[in-house]
Order: structure tokens, then sequence, then C-alpha cells
């Protein structure tokens, strides 16, 4: 075979240089999230709301070569994600990427069912936290007048019917229009911002799908690729929308279920 007379590029996944936070990362998918980062040369900021499943994240990412701290913030509250953009620029210099991974679902029913209380908590830490997030972090990259990623977890259920998880996927379904709609406001900024949508992945947030045979089931048979995801699936989908491999991709939600929604 003849060699061939152009280069190959190869998609550059490196993240040196490059400072990230992720919310909700002292477990399951923003853990992996964080780590993938940290392993392609990110310093990373590990966020959620109790310190000690941070600080074992964070400890792991150092004992493995990388650079992390922990900050305890409480996304639903927009006074706590100001404070951990301007603690991470005080401590790092800078912000890169932003993952907005922390969720909430604390009501499993029907909607007419659901008290105001677990209403507003949903709306507080998947909305209204990621809007803040995605602010401060905007504000940021703004006045530096540098370039950077934005990547908002969202969810399959954002794009169906959720009988049993109907507040939950309205949250996820606001995602995924913010996230078009910030993507073109902030593309001439050269800020891009970007959505993954998981299906079901097995994670401890997941645990009562998971762990509910004949849901579970369900699933499996509808799935194309006949298993649940895992935590490093999107882990390997978020590395691709922070890095400048997906340089020239924005507003787009990319579905990460293994085949769930193709049926």
């Amino acid at each position: 075979m003849p060699a061939m007379s152009t280069p190959v590029s190869t998609p550059n996944v490196q993240l040196s240089g490059k400072v990230a936070i992720v919310t909700g990362a002292s477990r399951g998918i923003g853990e992996a999230i964080a780590k993938s980062f940290a392993h392609h040369g990110a310093k990373v900021v590990l966020a959620s709301r109790k310190l000690d499943g941070l600080n074992r994240v964070a400890d792991a990412i150092r004992q493995a070569g990388g650079d992390a701290i922990a900050i305890a913030c409480h996304t639903g509250q927009p006074d706590q994600v100001e404070k951990l953009v301007s603690d991470t620029v005080a401590h790092f210099g800078k912000v890169d990427i932003l993952v907005n991974n922390a969720a909430t679902n604390p009501y499993f029913g029907p909607m007419l069912s659901v008290d105001w209380s677990a209403w507003d908590k949903t709306f507080d830490v998947n909305v209204k936290g990621y809007f803040a997030a995605t602010r401060a972090v905007a504000q940021h990259l703004i006045g530096r007048n540098a370039p950077g990623s934005i990547v908002n977890v969202a969810s399959v259920v954002g794009f169906i019917g959720s009988p049993m998880q109907g507040v939950y996927a309205m949250t996820k379904a606001a995602v995924i229009s913010m996230t078009k709609t910030l993507a073109m406001e902030l593309g001439t900024a050269g800020v891009r911002v970007n959505a993954i949508a998981p299906g079901l992945v097995d994670t401890k947030f997941a645990s009562a799908l998971t762990q509910n045979e004949e849901i579970l089931n369900m699933v499996l048979q509808r799935t194309a690729l006949k298993r649940v995801g895992q935590p490093d699936d999107i882990a390997g989908a978020a590395l691709y929308l922070a890095s400048d491999a997906s340089q020239y991709l924005t507003g787009h939600t990319m579905v990460v279920d293994g085949g769930w929604t193709v049926a």
C-alpha cells in the first residue's frame, strides 16, 4: 500500500494547561469525569455539598500524579456557586472548563402529587445551579477574552415523556434548551456550550432504577447494546466536549445511552 501523501491529524483530547470545575464530583459520573480530565492534564476543582467524598476523589487524583482541590458547594445556592468560581480563580488563576453535573431527584411519583418543596429543590439544583455556574464562568472567560467549554449533564428523559420522573425530566429539558440558547449567545466570545444526555447509568443516583428488576429488564430489552451505562462512558463524552477535539461543536446535546432512544 502506498504511503499517504498528507499527514493524518490526531484529535487533541489533551487538557494540559486547562483548569476545570466539575460539580457533583464526589461519586458516579462526576468522579469519573474529574479523574478523566486530570488524567489528560487538567487541573481539576471538585465541587459537591460534602467534603468527605470530594477529598477521597482529590486524593486519588493526586496519588495518580494529577492536580486537584476540593471545594464544598451547594449548587442550588447561587452565592455559593459564584464563590466556587471565584475561589477557583484565586487558587489556579483561571477557569477554562465547566462541567455542570450536580443534580438531585428527591421525588419519584406522579407529577400531580409532587409537593412544592421537592419541586423547588429540583429546579434550584438542576436548573438555577447550572445557570449560576455557567454565568459566572462565562463572565470570567469573557473578561479574560479567552475561549472555553461548558458541558451540561442533562438526560435522555429531557427528550421524552417520563412518568414518575416528570419534575426531574422537566429540569433536564430546561438544561437542553439553556444549552442551545447560551451556545448562540456566547459563540462570538469563543465559549462553547454543549450537553450530554446519558441513558441509565450504574450509579448510586440511579440505584432506584438499576436495582428494580422490572425497570432494569425493560431498559435492557430496549437498549441496543444490552447493558447499563457506566460512569466512564459519560466521562469519555465529556472529555471530547471539553477538549479542542470538539472545537467546532456547540449547542449540541450528545446522547450517550447505548442506543436506548433509537428504538
